[in-house]
């Protein structure tokens, strides 16, 4: 039995931010497949499961676009936080954006949409009374009523992402005609470690005929 799960994603505007880029937004060409499980995680999150990405299917034409962004230059530091909560001092917490804020250029992928082909498997953490069946279900009630914990995004919380369930048998893409499209090397996902250490993870990203098949990439740290 499959526990997989196929949905549609789409949006006008999408940043699937470049690591490298240090200054500047610059978007990858295509959804990454963190910020792909980043959705499923947003539409049914159980610490029982964990959402594995299997191929991203290109719906429409690569397409991009710039635009100037307003941003603040710090956040609040979760230690500030955690002290407001024991003591009181909200001083701590007060951010004032005017002083703060950075206008940045941004290059964005517009009028984007995605097929996301995903399954999930049982994790130590899930209890007596969890099994695949059940989450199987529960999943695919939220993709047909459109639930979701949160409102997910594409690449960043400016840009939401809608989403349905895909029940197309065969899929078409915005590339059918081409063979292979080689976009280099692209962010994977993050490696959490006990100590708190995040390590991000890199693969060859090559799409052919409009998909990226990433349920066998070799994956680099």
């Amino acid at each position: 039995m499959s526990y997989g799960v196929k949905i549609k994603v789409w949006g006008r505007y999408a940043l699937f931010s470049r690591p490298e880029m240090k200054v500047e937004r610059c978007s990858y060409d295509v959804i990454t497949p963190s910020a792909a499980r980043g959705i499923l995680e947003a539409i049914y999150w159980h610490p029982g499961l964990n959402w594995k990405i299997d191929k991203i299917y290109v719906c429409r034409p690569i397409k991009f676009t710039n635009i100037r962004r307003n941003e603040i230059e710090s956040k609040l530091k979760s230690k500030d936080v955690l002290n407001v909560m024991n003591r009181g001092n909200v001083e701590q917490l007060y951010l004032c954006a005017k002083a703060e804020i950075a206008q940045r250029a941004s290059l964005l992928l517009r009028d984007v949409e995605y097929i996301i082909e995903a399954h999930f498997e049982i994790t130590p953490k899930a209890s007596e009374s969890d099994n695949p069946g059940k989450f199987k279900d529960i999943v695919m009630r939220r993709l047909k009523r459109g639930e979701c914990f949160h409102n997910p995004y594409l690449g960043t919380r400016e840009f939401p992402a809608f989403f349905s369930l895909c029940e197309d048998k065969v899929i078409h893409t915005a590339y059918d005609d081409v063979e292979e499209k080689d976009f280099g090397y692209m962010l994977y996902d993050f490696l959490y470690s006990n100590g708190g250490e995040i390590q991000p993870m890199f693969f060859r990203a090559i799409m052919k005929r409009g998909v990226l098949d990433v349920s066998k990439c070799e994956v680099i740290r």
